[in-house]
């Protein structure tokens, strides 16, 4: 048997993995890269000096502790959970978690239909801004309501990401669909685009900039505009109200990919997209119509990091935006299982802060670990996704062919 065939055997038995074993190849994949950043620590720790070593191995001392480090960096992420559930750590991971849902199922989505959405960030940044522009304008409109005018204006901010985000995301759909422009290169540019749109708009005070700040940011939103901190502290910038409406919106993407004929016609594209064309599928708007929705969904995003975290927009987002495609990576594009690669996501997020501000490990060393953890858990994944696109769905995938070239029956997933 040629290499070759050694290759393509080793591609169809990853698409072929049950659910089950893609649990055990992802666990232990975790373990494999946990013990490579063990391994990575030590030889770190040699290579500085200390006073003191952290910890001692046969007899060898080294100024980095990895056991202390991995207990920080995913126990750190929740704090002291037992002594009090609501901590600050806590609520700083799941306010991570709750923006990552949002940029995961957008990209998950559009993976879904075949199209690479890179330019989620750039949806995401435009979102925001969009909604603390209008929203800032709309407010005192509405003011003098209570509840009802936070009801309004969050609902509000959100239909106005939504917009803003799906508009920006069709723009490289219809360039995709009617002048066959490669939606990898045109979502990337995007971003640039975007994102210097956003500086140029809050930077400028003829435009959208806070004139009473130094800083190239909007005006703060009244509190009565943003989510309400239900349980959590408001200095904490995290509303289990935005969380439930992220996981309300995996569910209902879920639904829409599973239970209705548009999430056929994205599925069915995204598997065999010629067979899907002959079945009966409008390609051109089906490529528009899911990077549209894509963009929207990254778009909520935006605006729930505006009304959740900040209060106002500011330049220098965070790339919530590209950390969406390891999530959906990791979540194997299925919108369910964004929640959890999400709230891995928040952990080492969160915990790395803990890892930098309570231990003397540098932050790059910090970052390296970090990646290793999610490089070793997305690959299964990733290659899975190429395995299926050369071998395509095969017996046992829980995707058999219909003679159509859609799916015949099962979850494609």
């Amino acid at each position: 048997m040629s290499a070759r065939d050694r290759a393509r055997g080793a591609l169809e038995r990853l698409v072929r993995a049950s659910g089950f074993e893609r649990f055990l190849i992802s666990a232990s994949a975790l373990l494999l890269s946990i013990a490579i950043g063990f391994v990575i620590v030590l030889v770190a720790g040699r290579m500085t000096s200390c006073s003191t070593a952290a910890t001692t191995y046969v007899g060898v001392g080294f100024c980095y502790d990895p056991i202390g480090v991995y207990e920080k960096l995913f126990l750190g992420a929740f704090g002291d959970f037992l002594a009090d559930p609501l901590n600050g750590n806590v609520a700083t991971t799941l306010a991570e978690t709750t923006v990552l849902l949002f940029t995961g199922v957008a990209v998950a989505l559009a993976f879904r239909a075949g199209v690479f959405n890179i330019g989620a960030q750039g949806q995401l940044v435009l979102g925001a801004l969009a909604t603390a522009v209008v929203v800032g304008a709309v407010a005192p409109l509405v003011a003098g309501f209570g509840v009802v005018t936070t009801v309004v204006l969050v609902a509000f901010g959100l239909l106005v990401g939504a917009l803003t985000g799906g508009a920006y995301g069709a723009l490289p759909g219809a360039l995709k669909a009617y002048a066959d422009a490669n939606e990898v290169i045109t979502t990337i540019m995007l971003n640039f685009v975007a994102t210097s749109v956003a500086l140029f708009l809050v930077g400028d005070p003829n435009w959208f900039k806070d004139t009473e700040s130094v800083a190239n940011q909007t005006v703060p939103l009244p509190d009565v505009a943003l989510f309400p901190t239900a349980l959590f502290r408001a200095r904490d910038d995290f509303s289990l109200i935005a969380l439930a409406v992220g996981l309300l919106t995996l569910v209902g993407v879920w639904l829409l990919l599973t239970r209705t004929s548009f999430g056929y016609d994205l599925r069915t594209s995204g598997l065999q997209a010629q067979a899907a064309e002959y079945g009966g599928v409008d390609a051109k708007r089906t490529i528009v119509s899911s990077m549209a929705l894509s963009g929207a969904l990254a778009g909520v995003g935006g605006a729930v990091y505006v009304l959740m975290i900040l209060g106002n927009f500011q330049t220098g987002v965070p790339s919530y935006g590209f950390d969406g495609i390891t999530v959906s990576i990791l979540a194997g594009n299925n919108p369910l299982g964004v929640a959890a690669a999400a709230l891995l996501f928040g952990v080492l997020k969160s915990g790395s802060i803990v890892v930098q501000v309570g231990s003397n490990v540098p932050p790059e060393l910090v970052g390296v670990l970090r990646g290793l953890i999610i490089l070793f858990v997305a690959m299964p994944e990733f290659f899975r996704m190429i395995g299926r696109r050369v071998v395509g769905p095969v017996a046992g995938d829980g995707a058999p062919m219909a003679t159509d070239g859609g799916v015949g029956g099962g979850d494609d997933e």
